[in-house]
């Protein structure tokens, strides 16, 4: 409950094996290149060979320890079934047989558009099989590596740590976001089934947590204000962003902590707490008095949105038409 006052690094990675999907740019490679100043030995993992490429360069400049660390990538499709279970066999092979100690998903997208536009139901599937599936099938695989039976009643001197990445957009959404936020919602989802069904392994502990991040200005964010609609840029228009390095130092930061739902903002905190549900908590008073206050500020967060939105519909005239997609 007090787990604020332990000053302890609840994740150190120094001297282990980090392996991250969607790690050539953006809040991935932000993270890889993180990981690496602390000493660790880094996987990536992209589609992009020659961004893979690139990025391994700046990972390999920003390593604490050059001589010792150790870093590669590995070119695989999140969203094609049955990727992990090569991309896990190609890690373990690399590192000595042994499987990573540390697995992130970071891999996805986001497509914001109306949902009754032609291309909705195509998009929802395409979010779902990168956001979701991939993210899915690869825990999947390394649960299945890390929690083998064993006859030792010795825990590893680390558990393992298993990063799921969903959005704000999981704890508060608003229009604009149908493609997009249910796989992010699935996420959560599935994180908070894993961080329950971990307690079936003491031997061999594992620890899950879901990183929630906002707005982060990279290509990512350049390609979904591509088809983002006119009322949720809107919507959005109040919101700076975030830098990957910002939202990398915070997520870091969390995670050290030993928090499971890690947010990088004090808004983004405020989200978390008035949507926690059955979730596991990161500290249950703090997290407990926030949530009273919340829906004090969702009357009026939701009660601007939507009349934003009725604004928008009188202006604009009905989402059919040309003049409201964007």
């Amino acid at each position: 409950m007090f787990s604020f006052l332990n000053k302890k690094n609840q994740m150190p990675v120094e001297g282990r094996t980090v392996l991250l999907t969607g790690a050539s740019e953006g809040m991935g490679l932000a993270v890889a290149t993180q990981l690496a100043s602390k000493g660790a030995h880094v996987i990536l993992v992209s589609r992009n060979v020659g961004r893979l490429e690139e990025a391994l360069l700046a990972v390999t400049a920003a390593a604490s320890s050059p001589a010792t660390q150790r870093f590669t990538y590995i070119s695989a499709d999140v969203a094609e079934c049955n990727f992990a279970a090569r991309v896990i066999a190609e890690a373990i092979a690399w590192n000595s047989g042994n499987p990573p100690d540390i697995v992130w998903c970071l891999a996805g997208l986001s497509t914001p558009l109306l949902w009754t536009h032609d291309e909705a139901l195509p998009a929802a599937r395409r979010n779902m099989d990168v956001n979701y599936f991939g993210a899915a099938e690869l825990s999947h695989a390394i649960l299945r590596e890390w929690l083998v039976p064993t006859t030792s009643r010795t825990p590893p001197p680390e558990p393992k740590h298993l990063i799921f990445t969903a959005s704000v957009l999981a704890l508060l959404s608003f229009v604009g976001y149908g493609p997009y936020t249910p796989s992010k919602h699935a996420l959560r989802g599935l994180a908070d089934t894993l961080a329950m069904e971990m307690n079936l392994y003491p031997n061999t502990p594992v620890k899950i947590h879901l990183v929630c991040p906002a707005t982060i200005i990279s290509p990512g964010y350049e390609r979904e204000n591509r088809t983002k609609p006119g009322i949720t840029l809107k919507l959005e228009e109040a919101e700076e962003g975030q830098t990957p390095e910002e939202v990398a130092r915070k997520s870091m930061r969390g995670l050290e902590k030993g928090e499971y739902m890690v947010t990088c903002s004090f808004l983004g905190e405020l989200m978390r707490c008035g949507a926690l549900g059955g979730s596991p908590r990161n500290n249950w008073v703090l997290d407990t008095v926030l949530g009273w206050f919340v829906p004090v500020i969702y009357y009026f967060v939701l009660g601007s949105f939507n009349n934003a939105v009725k604004k928008w519909g009188r202006e604009k005239g009905h989402p059919g038409t040309a003049t409201v997609a964007k």
